[in-house]
């Protein structure tokens, strides 16, 4: 719990966190919240994180986020500090990049691309 006066973050939590400080220094980011925050909303289209806050600075980490454009190579490197198990239906029936060999022996499948992630651009002056 974080509440306990002993707690102490993870070896894992460690990693991430000095990758996200890595990414922050890349991309002049003022916070690893950002960065965070900035990483979720270019990972994946249709996701819109809210994420609450107590403190004023959580607010401008929030909105810092909006403005922060992650290279493939930087998703590429936070995803490479940890494993992560996408879950089910994902381990179960695909991410989406073949078809499950059930559906497969149904029928025949047009593939169309997949929607792309939003990401931010620059504003002219």
């Amino acid at each position: 719990m974080i509440s306990n006066p002993n707690w102490q973050r993870t070896e894992d939590q460690r990693k991430v966190c000095l990758a996200l400080e890595k990414v922050a220094s890349e991309v002049g980011a003022k916070s690893i919240q950002a960065v965070a925050i900035a990483y979720l909303l270019q990972k994946t289209p249709y996701v819109f994180p809210i994420v609450g806050g107590r403190k004023v600075e959580h607010l401008h980490a929030n909105i810092e986020a909006l403005e922060i454009a992650l290279s493939n190579e930087q998703i590429a490197y936070l995803e490479s500090i940890l494993p992560f198990d996408k879950g089910f239906p994902l381990n179960r029936f695909g991410d989406g990049s073949d078809y499950y060999a059930v559906y497969k022996s149904a029928g025949q499948f047009d593939k169309w691309p997949a929607a792309q992630p939003i990401r931010p651009t620059p504003q002219e002056d």
